[in-house]
C-alpha cells in the first residue's frame, strides 16, 4: 500500500506543486528528468528548483537516481499529492479519511465532503508496468508507456464507464477526476465472497448480479472482470464496482468476455451452494444477455440424465 499523503498536504507550499508538476510534465518523455530540465518544466529557477526538491525528496514525494545524468522521477505519494490538490482546487473534498479497501491495482479511502465519497487511487502499471502494457488494451496503442500513463488511462477509462452507466447500472456514481484518481459514492455493504445467504435468497440474488450485467451490457460495456470480489451486497441490492478493464459491447472479444463474467460469477454460487444453483447453461445465460432476454438462471439449468 502506497503511504497516505493526505496529512501532510497542510505542510506543502505552492512551489512544491509546481516542481511535481514540473516534473510530471517531464515525465511525458522521460521516466528521469533530467535536472537541468526541471526550471523549464516547473517555471521556476534554478536555485528554487534545489530548494523544492530537497524538500519533496524529504516527504517521498519524488525520487532520484544518477544515470548518465542526475534525474528525477514521482512516486505514487507525489503523483497522489497532484491529485488531492487538484480536488481540493475544486471543492470536491475536504479531507481524506481511513482506507476502505486496498488492492494490487488501487488503494480507496474515505473522504470527508458533502455526502459519504470514496477516492479511489489507480496503481495499476508501478510494480510492474511492462507486463500491465501487455493485459491492459487502453496501453496497447503506445509504444513507450510510464506506470504514471498507465494509471491514469485505467482511472480515465473507469471513470468514463461510469457515466456512461450510471444510474441505469447499480454502479457507483461517479462524482470527479483527476489524473489517476477518481472521487465516487461510497457503497456500503459487503463483500459478495464475504456474504452468507438463506437458501431463499441464493438463486435471486445470483439472478440480480447477472441482471445487472444485463443492464451493463445494454448500457454499452461489458465488465470483463467480474468476480465475487467486485460485488458489494446491502440490503438495497448489489453494486458492481471495479470498471478500468471494461469493454465496449461492439469490441471483437466482447462475446468471449462476457461468457467468461458469467462463468466467474456463477461458478462462485455453484461453488458455495451446490445444492440451490444447479447445472447452469453458461453460454445459454450469456446469449440471453446479449439478447436482452435474461430473466433467471432457472430457465438455463440443464436437466439430469
Amino acid at each position: 500500500m502506497v503511504r497516505n499523503v493526505a496529512p501532510e498536504m497542510a505542510e506543502l507550499e505552492p512551489e512544491d506543486f509546481y516542481l511535481l508538476s514540473g516534473v510530471e510534465q517531464g515525465m511525458r518523455f522521460s521516466e528521469w528528468v533530467q535536472k537541468e530540465k526541471i526550471p523549464r518544466f516547473s517555471r521556476l529557477t534554478a536555485e528554487e528548483v534545489e530548494y523544492r526538491i530537497d524538500r519533496c525528496l524529504d516527504r517521498e514525494l519524488l525520487e532520484r537516481k544518477t544515470i548518465q545524468y542526475e534525474g528525477y522521477t514521482l512516486t505514487f505519494e507525489g503523483y497522489d499529492a497532484l491529485a488531492l490538490r487538484a480536488f481540493s482546487e475544486r471543492d470536491t473534498i475536504q479531507g481524506v479519511g481511513s482506507p476502505l479497501g486496498v488492492g494490487k491495482e488501487s488503494d480507496v479511502y474515505e473522504v470527508q465532503s458533502f455526502r459519504p465519497l470514496a477516492l479511489k487511487y489507480h496503481r495499476e502499471g508501478y510494480t510492474n508496468f511492462r507486463e500491465v502494457m501487455k493485459e491492459r488494451d487502453y496501453t496497447s496503442d503506445r509504444e513507450h508507456v510510464s506506470w504514471l500513463y498507465t494509471a491514469r488511462k485505467a482511472a480515465e477509462r473507469e471513470y468514463n464507464v461510469l457515466e456512461a452507466l450510471y444510474p441505469d447500472v447499480s454502479v457507483p456514481r461517479p462524482i470527479d477526476h483527476n489524473r489517476h484518481a477518481i472521487v465516487m459514492e461510497k457503497i456500503d455493504g459487503v463483500e459478495l465472497a464475504r456474504s452468507k445467504f438463506e437458501d431463499e435468497q441464493v438463486v435471486p440474488v445470483l439472478d440480480l448480479v447477472l441482471r445487472e450485467v444485463g443492464d451493463a451490457y445494454e448500457g454499452g460495456y461489458v465488465h470483463a472482470d467480474m468476480s465475487e470480489y467486485n460485488v458489494f451486497v446491502n440490503s438495497e441490492g448489489i453494486t458492481i464496482f471495479d470498471w478500468p478493464q471494461a469493454i465496449p459491447t461492439d469490441h471483437q472479444n466482447a462475446a468471449e468476455f462476457l461468457e467468461r463474467d458469467v462463468r466467474n460469477i456463477v461458478g462462485y454460487f455453484q461453488r458455495k451452494y451446490p445444492q440451490l444453483v444447479g447445472d447452469v447453461d453458461v453460454p445459454a445465460v450469456a446469449d440471453a444477455i446479449t439478447e436482452i432476454e435474461f430473466d433467471s438462471v432457472r430457465n438455463h439449468v440443464n436437466d439430469g440424465p
